[in-house]
């Protein structure tokens, strides 16, 4: 499955083929021969070896590594073993550096390497699992498995031009029976040691199973997609029949397999949906929240840490609730009103859509005026908004995006789900673009890409609290740059989805610290933020299969609004808004700890 840690693969909500200029002159310079880079180059080619995918991800299966495009990453025992191996590896070599004899930046990029390397070699000691927007427990849920992953990513990342990129798109067809067979069996250890998604995750997993096994070859989207982009480059027809063929005589059957063994698993599966059931449970969660927060944070001090946000903005949001005229009811009651106000809800039909996304563009194009005023440099890329597929939606996250390729020939995919349109009234919209699109991760990602001072290893390794702080604090900066002077019930919108991951702190420990039911989670985001509950469903859900990762929001967003605070006591007049982005953004994705000294070693060079 594709390592979210080693690929930008979450970037933006946003708008169809938008381009973002360059602004200003301070761009940044060529990098100085660094002692860092043979080695970190090697750490890159080493990893895509393993990980195919990343290479078409970022647009390197080609030239030498065009062997990769016709391979798919070896999830059999063997390829775990050589994942956990390569990282031990690569950890001797780099600490087999002294630090001390390298330069600032070279430290930073050291020390973000090795946390970076640390940190999964912590969860490769699990002997169960998968990954989906961090470590999971489950190699196969509603959100982990190749079944979940690999057909979307033929579909938009394996670019069909000659061929040979037919001919490895049949390759990878292969390839992905194999991997649908190794979770198969990696489900099967797991659960002999008693790791198992409850009985709800199971449901959602054979339903979006038994859309990706389509009755006939010719309805599946394996044979659809290539026949359709290989006839569009002239390409012979029969390579669309030999994907038919492939589906027919091992895809199929696979899916099949798995299907079984999910079904068996569901007879006896439990309805507790926390990782405490398990007997490594507390030190998995503990692993996972220091994988995807990069802090030290306990499961008690998240959950407080939440609580206490939430309070303070639930205030906020009842003084602009009476503003509003809405005076009755607590704050999720008037919430919740709001969500079902005529005025702010699309038709739940394809036109209706069309409509959401459309007034997303707007919303885009009104924010794009206003990003010279705090930033510098803006990234190169375009990126395009698309549905979730239909197969997936049902457990999809409710908005998400990839990043684009690094020489711009493939935009950043931005998707929706839109499974049920009444889940993104009118007034939560804009919020999302700015934390999806811009200024949030689609700009964060689109300059670390475009960084010439960045290695390759360093452009696409990535932190959760890092990469959905910044994304977070875009939300927030969205408003001081004035994106809601006309519309207040778009801010209303904006420190809604700021309470909700403040309250995304509460349920995570809540499931699986303090032992909350599925249904005491759902009602919680419910009754706080007048939560619509098939949202907050999904959003519970996504927790169950993806423990820990939800808290990084307003942790890495707490500790940038920290950050900025803390430089503009220092340096009082002298505290420029572009500056400190430049700081915060120009060194790449970090772990908190790493950005926390960054930023102090910039505020004490700018008092002196």
């Amino acid at each position: 499955m594709l390592d979210r840690r080693s690929l930008l693969l979450s970037a933006s909500a946003g708008a169809a083929a938008l381009a973002l200029p360059r602004v200003g002159a301070a761009q940044v310079a060529a990098p100085a021969a660094s002692p860092l880079a043979p080695l970190f180059d090697q750490f890159f080619q080493e990893r895509l070896r393993l990980r195919p995918e990343a290479a078409t991800q970022i647009g390197l299966d080609k030239g030498p590594n065009a062997a990769l495009k016709g391979k798919l990453s070896d999830q059999s025992p063997a390829g775990i073993a050589a994942a956990k191996a390569q990282t031990a590896d690569q950890l001797r070599r780099l600490k087999a550096i002294d630090r001390a004899r390298l330069s600032p930046a070279d430290q930073v990029s050291y020390d973000t390497v090795l946390y970076s390397g640390e940190s999964s070699a912590a969860v490769q000691a699990f002997d169960f699992g998968g990954n989906a927007f961090g470590p999971s427990p489950y190699v196969v849920s509603q959100l982990t498995g190749a079944y979940q992953q690999v057909p979307d990513f033929l579909d938009t990342k394996h670019t069909i031009e000659t061929q040979a990129d037919a001919e490895a798109y049949l390759s990878r067809v292969a390839a992905f029976a194999d991997q649908i067979d190794a979770n198969t069996a990696r489900m099967k250890h797991d659960a002999a040691l008693g790791v198992a998604p409850p009985d709800f995750m199971l449901d959602l997993t054979l339903d979006q199973l038994g859309k990706t096994r389509t009755p006939t070859a010719a309805q599946n989207l394996l044979v659809t997609s290539l026949a359709r982009r290989a006839a569009a480059k002239g390409l012979a027809p029969t390579y669309a029949a030999d994907a038919a063929k492939l589906y027919d005589q091992r895809v199929g059957p696979a899916l099949d397999r798995q299907i079984a063994e999910v079904k068996a698993l569901r007879v006896h599966a439990s309805h507790d949906a926390g990782l405490w059931r398990f007997k490594e449970g507390e030190a998995f969660y503990r692993a996972a929240l220091r994988d995807t927060t990069t802090t030290a944070y306990s499961p008690d001090e998240v959950h407080k840490i939440g609580l206490d946000q939430a309070r303070d903005i639930s205030a906020r949001l009842d003084g602009l609730l009476k503003k509003q005229g809405m005076t009755q009811g607590t704050v999720g009651q008037r919430m919740a009103a709001l969500y079902k106000d005529p005025a702010q809800l699309y038709p739940n039909t394809d036109e209706g859509k069309a409509r959401q996304i459309a007034y997303c563009n707007e919303r885009l194009a009104q924010i794009r005026t206003l990003l010279p005023k705090a930033f510098s440099r803006l990234p190169p890329y375009q990126f395009e908004v698309r549905r979730v597929p239909p197969q997936t939606e049902a457990g999809a996250a409710s908005a998400f995006s990839q990043g684009p390729a690094l020489d711009g020939s493939r935009p950043g995919i931005v998707y929706f789900n839109l499974h049920d349109a009444a889940e993104w009234p009118r007034f939560c919209l804009a919020t999302t673009i700015f934390h999806e699109g811009l200024p949030g991760h689609q700009l964060e990602g689109g300059l670390a890409l475009s960084n010439p001072n960045l290695s390759l290893l360093r452009k696409t390794v990535s932190f959760p609290a890092y990469g959905e702080g910044w994304a977070l604090y875009a939300e927030q900066l969205s408003d001081e740059l004035g994106a809601y002077d006309e519309d207040p019930l778009g801010r209303l919108g904006y420190l809604k989805f700021q309470l909700f991951r403040a309250n995304r702190c509460v349920v995570d420990t809540g499931i699986h610290h303090l032992r909350w039911s599925r249904e005491q989670a759902i009602a919680y985001f419910v009754d706080q933020e007048g939560e619509a509950p098939g949202f907050a469903a999904r959003e519970v859900e996504r927790y169950c299969a993806s423990p820990g990762q939800a808290c990084s929001y307003k942790l890495g967003h707490t500790r940038i609004v920290a950050l900025r605070e803390k430089a503009k006591a220092a340096l009082g007049r002298r505290f420029q808004i572009k500056a400190f982005h430049d700081m915060v953004l120009g060194n790449g994705r970090v772990p908190l700890e790493v950005l926390d000294r960054i930023g102090d070693a910039w505020i004490a060079g700018r008092r002196a």
